[in-house]
């Protein structure tokens, strides 16, 4: 008899998150997989097209069984988000009550918010089974940076309900080492606490340099960025970067910003306003799988997060997506992610917000021979089959799914 694994995700396919090819892979393992998730709208603020409250509300992807309860889409402001993250909840309280599934344990992909972890809280509750939580985004403490609400109530009211979703979790996994830390000074047991890093999924790997119709081939310097267009992810550094080099007129470089999301109109504006056009190509979000041949076409791939003692301690996936790529590393963040970069050889890192720093770096990559750029990928390459093996990860993960159940 296949155990049954009931993954919580707001997020899940068609929407690219790494909890898609987490399940994908257990169906292979032999589990069968349910996954409660809601209508795609990430990170686009709308309903993907074919889909909504009365259309495709369950689905087969890869084996894996979809159930999309009701939710508001994100939009673009912040009330719209509030009521995204609230109706998941509401919908996922009501779908508790009612739903016949019986599953073995519950497994819950928590990227923000935290609220996403109440229904599989509930359900696990409910049938008395494992409930196991896996965590990429510290709450509250993203709350406050993300949104700038510093109000004590209304923090002590999340940080009460992050409590009470530790103390009902059987085990919790953390995405970097030193989520580890801030989730044992909750008053969590550190038996309770594992760290579980990333993987990247398989067809992420390194690639012939080649051509391709998004990334200009006219012999500029074309570094890369591919994912989420978040505040979050501090990339008004790029645009002054740019125009620190510009300035300087010391080499000839393309910032190739591949993704869409909530900030990316107005980093457009930014580049725009400052004459910076040129140096920049803004591509729509692609499928992952395209990503790869992307990297490829680029000389170096860019990563930057917010100047936050918060992010100092994420890792975040892109970081894996370009070490499995084997590119050289461009970084403007500290920590965990800075880290990686050095322990690895894999690139250059500055410090989160410092422009000139960067600017420095990208000259300084611009100037580094053919053969010094292929030493750098192969050095990223040769970190993450060291650390981020995907058949090492799961099998740790099977390890716990069978001892604890």
């Amino acid at each position: 008899m296949k155990k049954h694994i009931l993954v919580i995700s707001q997020y899940f396919y068609p929407e690219q998150f790494r909890i898609n090819d987490i399940c994908s892979e257990w169906v292979k393992r032999g589990y069968k997989v349910t996954v409660l998730t809601g209508i795609p709208n990430y990170p686009q603020g709308k309903f993907y097209d074919g889909y909504g409250f009365f259309w495709k509300r369950q689905e087969i992807y890869n084996g894996v069984q979809i159930i999309r309860i009701p939710l508001v889409p994100r939009g673009k402001n912040s009330l719209m988000l509030a009521l995204n993250y609230l109706s998941f909840v509401v919908s996922g309280f009501f779908w508790n009550v009612f739903t016949k599934i019986s599953a073995d344990f519950v497994f819950i992909f928590e990227v923000s918010p935290m609220t996403q972890a109440l229904p599989g809280v509930w359900y696990a509750k409910k049938l008395n089974i494992p409930c196991y939580l896996y965590v990429q985004d510290l709450w509250p403490e993203n709350v406050q940076v993300i949104t700038g609400i510093t109000n004590k109530n209304v923090i002590g009211a999340i940080g009460k309900m992050v409590d009470y979703i530790y103390k009902r979790c059987t085990m919790i996994f953390t995405t970097s080492e030193s989520f580890v830390k801030s989730i044992h000074d909750r008053d969590v047991p550190m038996s309770k606490i594992e760290f579980w890093p990333q993987y990247a999924e398989d067809f992420y790997v390194p690639l012939e340099k080649c051509e391709i119709s998004e990334i200009p081939n006219d012999g500029v310097l074309n570094i890369i960025y591919a994912g989420n267009v978040g505040t979050a992810q501090g990339l008004d550094v790029l645009p002054k970067a740019a125009e620190i080099i510009k300035r300087t007129n010391d080499i000839d470089i393309r910032f190739n910003v591949i993704g869409d999301g909530r900030y990316k109109d107005e980093l457009v504006n930014i580049v725009d306003s400052m004459g910076l056009s040129e140096m920049f190509n803004f591509v729509a979000s692609q499928e992952a799988t395209k990503i790869p041949e992307l990297i490829a076409a680029c000389d170096a791939a860019f990563l930057s997060l917010n100047d936050n003692s918060l992010f100092s301690m994420t890792i975040p996936a892109k970081l894996q997506t370009y070490l499995a790529c084997g590119v050289p590393i461009i970084a403007s963040a500290e920590g965990e992610t800075s880290m990686i970069i050095d322990e690895s050889d894999s690139g250059l890192c500055s410090r989160p917000g410092d422009a000139e720093e960067l600017a420095v770096n990208f000259t300084k990559l611009a100037r580094m021979s053919k053969s010094e750029l292929r030493q750098l990928g192969k050095n990223a390459r040769d970190y993450y089959e060291a650390h981020f093996s995907k058949n090492v990860l799961l099998d740790r993960m099977d390890q716990y799914f069978n001892v604890l159940h």
